[in-house]
């Protein structure tokens, strides 16, 4: 009778447990995003998230798509949605920080290449 591994368990628990990795991993179990949304969901430069992105893929826990010049990242590991949703509760629409976020950067992915960038935090505009 084999029990849990739990070296590996262990190895991704920590993984799981850095408050970034979670930002990321609440955002992109609710929809793919691309690395400049996740930039400006967190606040953090480029290569910062890359490398927590990258971790997060490599354990098998997120999976990255082209899209032209784009790489979005989806939550690919069902048991972490599980986790996810029982922890921080389901996942219902886009993440709450996300949608202003994507309208206040000046991003040009398929996603928001119709929408128009917010200078002001305040005012929400969008090409009609």
């Amino acid at each position: 009778m084999d029990g849990p591994d739990y070296a590996e368990l262990s190895v991704r628990l920590r993984l799981l447990a850095h408050p970034e990795r979670l930002r990321i991993l609440d955002a992109v179990r609710r929809d793919s995003e691309c690395v400049c949304h996740l930039e400006a969901l967190l606040g953090k430069p480029q290569p910062y998230v890359s490398q927590q992105l990258r971790l997060l893929r490599d354990a098998g826990i997120i999976a990255d798509e082209k899209s032209g010049q784009n790489v979005f990242y989806r939550l690919s590991d069902e048991a972490v949605r599980g986790w996810l949703d029982a922890v921080l509760g389901p996942a219902v629409g886009e993440h709450p920080a996300m949608t202003l976020h994507k309208r206040v950067i000046a991003c040009v992915c398929p996603k928001c290449s119709d929408a128009a960038p917010v200078t002001d935090d305040s005012l929400v505009v969008e090409k009609v």
